[in-house]
């Protein structure tokens, strides 16, 4: 029931928002379905505002998770609508084209008759715009063969384009030859592209190397920088809370602090070693990291950028895998040995119904304390404190979705299709679990608007990673769910954990 003094503001909202909806369709409606979507957009911008506020008014309060999944719901719809009103106005876009085209030859058709003594070769059709050179677009044209990729069909593409044709020799070699044909023509000048179309079948596209991927500016490197403070700061501070004080209202115990906070460093630092390596190894330059902080457990990790075009699926496999292996074997070191080296008496001590909190950190705990799980309070070495932490970090980035390394991981084995999938269905799972844990909401957020993207195809997107690189990836992403998975009372009933 709403009170008299109530009434009106609840009035006026609802007034204000349909004036402002209404305008806004009267505007939109001219210009026909893609008005109506970017008017759409708009709607889903200004719905959870308007559901609060609302609310607000009539005595209802959303906590912060509400709200923000209401934030994300809208921003998910706004992205979808977004990528419709692109495709619409590239269909758009080409019937305006086609329109001037039969325009344009109509109106030749009509000069041709009105004057039949100018000379034939004078009248020609103005072609299809094409971005590359004619003298360049010949000289590629030149780069396929019946023994490689047979050519069928040319189509400008963005700034390039695109060959469809009949793929005659195994993805690999016949890239690899095509590369060089290339190479041998036009130099560096432009990329070789071998792909799935959306039929499946391998197209060839042509792109200028000035799209390839720009190097990170000053402002960008200093902004990691910041970023990489900001964590080691935060990395203390979680030290500090696991230690029952506040680093940062304590600063001057720095020294009680440190040797978490380094462990948790060590397993970051080692993280990124992992990519580094196997991104020199396959000659792939990445951007500096940008460091993650969080409060909670010093960092969540970091988000890093392909500063190269990646030459096969293979290498994005690699590269990605190689930064959690690296991480997580760390974590698994410290958590194995800390476990080890726990006696009553060690600093940290938890409650048995803690070690229920991970499937694959609750089965090791077993495994290592055994019968020292019944007890209520469990003494704990600090180190298998900070080897958890890494793992649900390596786990954290092994989430199957958009640019995360399990993401990354899913579209080099199962390719783009899936891994779009993947990422969907990653958010969804996100978007309940955050219904009760704001950390979730957190990782929604975060994938949402800055990693929901997949990684830009390889130049050889065809050919697959091999069946033991497959096995690999299928072994991370199991761990990953073994790690933030819990246990179930039950379960940590029949394995001897908890009283």
């Amino acid at each position: 029931m709403f009170t008299t003094s109530e009434t009106p503001i609840v009035a006026t909202i609802v007034l204000v928002a349909f004036g402002i909806l209404s305008w806004g369709f009267y505007r939109a409606r001219p210009y026909g379905k893609l008005g109506i979507l970017a008017w759409l957009q708009s709607v889903v911008l200004m719905v959870p505002w308007l559901l609060f506020f609302g609310l607000f008014a009539t005595g209802i309060y959303i906590n912060i998770v509400g709200i923000l999944f209401l934030l994300v719901i809208s921003a998910g719809v706004y992205i979808y609508l977004g990528r419709q009103l692109r495709q619409l106005g590239q269909d758009e876009l080409l019937r305006q084209r086609a329109n001037q085209r039969l325009t344009a030859e109509a109106s030749l058709q009509a000069d041709s008759t009105e004057q039949p003594s100018q000379p034939a070769e004078t009248i020609s059709l103005q072609p299809e715009i094409v971005p590359i050179p004619e003298q360049d677009l010949n000289a590629i044209k030149g780069i396929f063969g019946i023994d490689t990729f047979f050519a069928t069909e040319t189509i400008p593409y963005q700034e390039g384009v695109i060959f469809k044709g009949n793929l005659r020799q195994e993805a690999e070699t016949a890239y690899k030859r095509l590369t060089e044909n290339l190479q041998e023509r036009l130099g560096d000048k432009y990329r070789l592209f071998l792909v799935e179309n959306t039929d499946g079948k391998p197209v060839v596209i042509i792109l200028p190397s000035r799209n390839d991927p720009r190097p990170m500016t000053i402002a960008q490197k200093v902004f990691a920088v910041i970023l990489l403070i900001a964590t080691v700061a935060t990395s203390l501070e979680a030290a500090g809370i696991l230690l029952n004080f506040d680093f940062f209202a304590n600063p001057g115990r720095f020294r009680e602090a440190l040797p978490i906070a380094s462990g948790i460093l060590a397993i970051l630092a080692a993280h990124e070693i992992g990519h580094w390596l196997l991104a020199r190894r396959h000659q792939v330059r990445l951007s500096w990291p940008y460091f993650l902080p969080a409060v909670q457990i010093g960092s969540f990790g970091a988000i890093t950028r392909f500063e190269s075009l990646l030459p096969n699926r293979k290498v994005l496999f690699d590269i990605a895998l190689a930064g959690p292996a690296a991480g997580g074997i760390v974590s698994l070191l410290m958590l194995v040995t800390g476990l080890l080296l726990s006696h009553p008496g060690s600093m940290f001590q938890l409650p048995n119904e803690f070690f229920q909190g991970s499937i694959l950190v609750g089965s090791l705990a077993r495994v290592v304390l055994g019968s020292a799980l019944q007890s209520k309070v469990v003494d704990v070495h600090p180190l298998a404190i900070v080897g958890w932490i890494g793992l649900v970090i390596t786990a954290i980035n092994l989430m199957p979705a958009g640019q995360l390394d399990g993401g990354r991981i899913v579209q080099a084995i199962y390719g783009r299709k899936i891994a779009g999938r993947t990422t969907i269905a990653t958010l969804i799972v996100l978007g309940l679990v955050a219904l009760g844990n704001p950390l979730a909401m957190y990782w929604l957020i975060v994938i949402l608007f800055l990693q929901r993207g997949l990684e830009r195809p390889s130049l050889n997107e065809i050919s697959e990673p091999d069946d033991a690189r497959a096995g690999l990836g299928l072994l991370a992403l199991f761990l990953m769910v073994a790690t933030l998975l819990p246990l179930t009372p039950g379960l940590a009933g029949r394995l001897g954990i908890g009283g």
